[in-house]
C-alpha cells in the first residue's frame, strides 16, 4: 500500500510459515523507482512482492535500484532474482558486500570460526552442533550475489524529485545502513530502529568488535537528525524516533544490569551468564532452556556483545581459563 505520496509498503512473508514479515518499500521518481531491501528468497515471497506491485499498479521494470540495507537473509535473499526481473542494479554498503561470500557461498571458514566463538564462550560440547547449526536452513532462502555497486556513509542518490543520504549506521550488522530524505524528514532505517521489538544486536565473528557500542552510537547519531516518519524494516511506520531511541537504550540499560546481577555471583562464561536472563521481554519473558536453537544462538551472541562492551568499559574482568573465557564483576 501507498503509506505516503510516492512511497509502497510490500509486507513480504517469511519462509515455513513463519508468522512475521520483511517490509520493502518502493519509492518513485522520476529518474526511475528504488525498491529499499528485497526479503527471503522464496516462492511466496516473490509473489507477495508482485502482488503488492500489481495492487499499487507499479511494474518490475519502472524498478532501477535495488538498496540493500544489509545483508541478512530476509533483507537481502530475493535481491538477485528481483535484479534480473526488473533489469536492477543492486548496492550495498562496501563493508557487507565483503562478508557476503563467507556467509553464503564458501561458508565453511565461517563455520569454524563460529564453533570457535562458541566453545570460546561456554557452550558445552552437547549443545555445540545444535547453535553452530542453527541458520543453515536460511542458505535455501536467500541468494543475494555480489552487488553491482557498493556505497559508504555520506553518499548520496537521487529519485528526481528525491535526494536520498546513506547513513552508516553499524550495530546489528557492520555495514548497515539507513537511508535520510531530509526535505521530507523521511528515515528508511532498516532493522537498526524498529518499532515493536528491540533490534538484536550481538558479538559473533561477522559483527565487528564491539557492535554494541557501535549501535549505541549510531542511535546516537540518528537522534541528531530532524525525522517525521521512520520505514522499518519490519513492524509498523512510526514517528517518534527520539522517544523510540529511548527506549531501546533503556533496555539495553537494564540488560547491563541484569549481567552486572548475574556477575556478581561469581565466575562465569557468557554461555552460563545467557542461561540466568529472562529472554524476549517484549512477548513476557522465556527462559533460555525454552528457546529454539536459532533463538538459543541469538541470546548467546547478544550477552557476548554486552560482555565485550563493558569489559572494554572497565566494568568488568576476563579470564582465560582452558581456552574459555570467564567474566566477574569488577564493581
Amino acid at each position: 500500500m501507498e503509506i505516503v505520496t510516492g512511497v509502497h509498503q510490500i509486507r513480504l512473508p517469511f519462509p515455513q510459515d513463519a508468522p512475521e514479515y520483511t517490509n520493502v518499500y518502493v519509492i518513485e521518481g522520476s529518474d526511475g523507482n528504488v525498491l529499499v531491501d528485497s526479503g527471503w528468497d522464496s516462492s511466496e515471497s516473490l509473489w507477495a512482492f508482485r502482488e503488492g506491485l500489481l495492487e499499487d499498479r507499479l511494474k518490475f521494470q519502472d524498478i532501477n535500484w535495488i538498496i540493500v540495507t544489509h545483508i541478512h537473509p530476509d533483507h537481502c535473499g530475493l535481491a538477485s532474482k528481483l535484479r534480473e526481473l526488473c533489469e536492477a542494479k543492486v548496492a550495498v554498503h562496501r563493508i557487507e558486500a565483503g562478508l557476503i561470500e563467507a556467509r553464503y557461498t564458501d561458508f565453511d571458514g565461517l563455520l569454524n570460526d563460529l564453533e570457535g566463538e562458541l566453545r570460546e564462550n561456554g557452550v558445552p560440547q552437547t549443545g555445540l552442533p545444535e547453535l553452530k547449526e542453527a541458520s543453515l536452513w536460511m542458505r535455501q532462502f536467500a541468494s543475494p550475489g555480489l552487488p553491482d555497486v557498493t556505497v559508504s556513509g555520506g553518499d548520496r542518490f537521487s529519485t528526481g524529485q528525491l535526494e536520498f543520504e546513506v547513513l552508516q549506521t553499524p550495530g546489528h550488522s557492520p555495514g548497515h545502513i539507513c537511508l535520510y530524505e531530509r526535505r521530507k524528514r523521511w528515515l528508511f532505517s532498516g532493522d537498526h530502529v524498529l518499532f515493536e521489538t528491540t533490534p538484536h544486536v550481538g558479538l559473533h565473528p561477522q559483527s565487528g568488535d564491539n557492535p554494541l557500542r557501535d549501535y549505541i552510537n549510531s542511535l546516537g547519531m540518528l537522534e541528531q537528525l530532524q525525522v517525521g516518519f521512520v520505514f522499518p524494516g519490519h513492524g509498523p511506520v512510526f514517528n517518534g524516533l527520539k522517544l523510540r531511541a529511548a527506549e531501546i537504550l533503556a533496555y539495553h540499560e537494564r540488560r547491563e544490569r541484569t549481567i552486572m546481577k548475574v556477575l556478581n555471583d561469581g565466575l562465569k562464561t557468557a554461555y552460563e551468564v545467557a542461561t540466568e536472563i529472562p529472554w524476549k521481554p517484549d512477548i513476557g519473558g522465556v527462559a533460555f532452556t525454552d528457546l529454539g536453537p536459532w533463538d538459543k544462538r541469538l541470546a548467546l551472541f547478544e550477552t557476548i556483545a554486552h560482555l565485550r562492551l563493558l569489559t572494554l568499559d572497565g566494568k568488568l574482568g576476563r579470564i582465560e581459563r582452558d581456552g574459555v573465557s570467564q567474566f566477574l564483576a569488577k564493581e
